[in-house]
């Protein structure tokens, strides 16, 4: 699942496109699955979300912006809380992920639909501070937290610190010690788990950063030394077996083995961990390709699974989490792009390409280039008729590798003007954005019932020069001093 270690150009692409992607009947028709709940198409062309047309969402806000569905945000984070808060016998509690995609205006949705939140850094952290999300709620991971980032979570109460080394429990012990504070943690454990899914979002492995091994032993010294200090409440372990995962046969075999584990625990050292966190990491669809469970059909697999393990060790079933990850706000939002060239190569064969370029490009979606990831997209302005040419979104960045996307069935009228729509951009696109070429981060506009609200606004270049400490350009040169 990785790229050509020489780099894209040289893996083996075929110019007539994947064997998943069809030539459509209609280059306008939308695929709704793929797409915000709210999205349309009117009978001239113009996509809307939200009962917005993109069309006057670039006139007020430029291009390119990422338009978010504040309607099929809250649908689907309500989904997911009364999916796995319905089942009998058994809780989950379930975090949204922040890293995929975290502003004020996320936090207060998300405390407002009943969930809790997961944090990954102190600025994280302070996001959520800011929205006066309740710290009880809130879980903080990472693998390198440091003392400052560790020490303002004990500060401010963190619902659980999910801890992932050895390092980071002396930290903590003498955090505590030093504040007169507990903190409540969890111990993140690798199950041996490969999930079926790029190898740089798979996280249950053993060969790589995350969590204390249960083979090793690890997780259980962990366990050991986080109860026998003072200054820590230990609620239960961690598992989480990677991102973008459709299978959930990993999470069965990550259970049995976490769950053996706890109740090792309980024997050995005469504790009952009352809590447990099987991670998420639920995929989405990005392209036609991908076929995601819904969030009624996770929670019957996930209880199933959870149930039938504790009945089989005669052990109580604790109180279980659940982190969904993207699946909650990728689909809720699109990515909207103007074009400004288009041109056709000739390739061996007689085959040929189409490149359209657009206004933004690997600056604002990096994960084509980082994760082979390929997406949709399709014309938003205006109804064309034109035959499909199958295309190549590439950006404006002085990179080969700035592709958008990938592969896509688009018009053959396509022209300098037009805009393009990505659908699935809500999760990692803003949240990984940068500066490259110096190029401005987009804004996230929120859209509801025909209305427009900026959450989060477009950079400016004084933005850019805000941290740039160079010489002062108004004393002269050194020479004229």
């Amino acid at each position: 699942m990785r790229a050509h270690e020489a780099g894209w150009a040289h893996a083996a692409v075929s110019v007539r496109g994947p064997g998943w992607l069809p030539q459509p009947e209609d280059a306008n028709a939308l695929v709704p699955r793929l797409w915000p709940a709210t999205t349309r198409k009117g009978a001239d062309g113009v996509l809307s979300v939200g009962g917005v047309r993109v069309t006057d969402l670039v006139r007020e806000h430029g291009s390119p912006a990422y338009v978010l569905d504040e309607a099929d945000f809250r649908t689907r984070a309500r989904a997911f809380r009364d999916a796995f808060g319905t089942p009998p016998d058994v809780h989950w509690d379930v975090f949204y992920a922040g890293k995929a995609f975290l502003c004020t205006t996320i936090a207060r949705w998300v405390a407002e639909e009943g969930l809790s939140l997961d944090v990954c850094t102190g600025g994280e952290l302070t996001v959520a501070e800011r929205a006066g999300f309740p710290m009880e709620r809130i879980g903080f991971h990472g693998n390198n937290k440091s003392v400052g980032e560790l020490e303002r979570a004990v500060e401010l109460g963190v619902g659980r610190i999910i801890v992932d080394s050895f390092h980071e429990l002396e930290r903590l012990s003498r955090i505590t010690r030093s504040l007169g504070r507990t903190a409540r943690v969890m111990i993140r454990v690798t199950a041996g788990v490969e999930a079926h899914t790029h190898e740089y979002i798979a996280t249950a492995h053993e060969d790589q950063k995350f969590g204390l091994s249960i083979s090793t032993g690890d997780a259980l010294d962990a366990v050991r030394q986080a109860h026998a200090d003072p200054g820590l409440e230990l609620l239960g372990l961690h598992s989480h077996i990677g991102s973008q995962i459709f299978d959930s046969a990993g999470f069965e075999v990550a259970a049995r083995r976490v769950l053996a584990l706890h109740q090792q625990i309980a024997e050995e050292i005469g504790l009952e961990l009352p809590e447990m966190d099987l991670g998420g990491g639920f995929g989405i669809a990005y392209t036609t390709q991908d076929d995601p469970s819904d969030a009624g059909q996770l929670a019957t697999e996930m209880t199933r699974i959870v149930s039938d393990e504790c009945d089989s060790r005669g052990i109580a079933v604790p109180r279980l989490s659940i982190e969904p990850g993207r699946a909650i706000a990728g689909p809720a939002m699109c990515t909207v792009y103007e074009v400004g060239t288009v041109k056709t190569v000739e390739l061996d064969g007689g085959a040929v390409r189409t490149y359209v370029s657009v206004d933004g490009g690997m600056s604002d979606n990096l994960r084509t280039a980082l994760y082979d990831a390929e997406y949709s997209c399709t014309l938003a302005s205006r109804r064309s008729e034109a035959p499909a040419l199958l295309s190549r979104v590439v950006g404006k960045h002085c990179e080969a590798g700035d592709i958008v996307v990938m592969d896509e069935f688009l018009p053959g009228d396509l022209a300098p003007g037009d805009l393009l729509a990505v659908p699935g951009t809500g999760a990692y696109c803003w949240s990984m954005a940068s500066n490259y070429n110096h190029l401005l981060r987009p804004p996230v506009v929120a859209v509801r019932d025909g209305e427009t609200r900026v959450v989060v606004r477009r950079e400016t270049e004084a933005d850019l020069l805000a941290t740039d400490i160079g010489p002062d350009l108004n004393a002269g040169s050194a020479a004229e001093r």
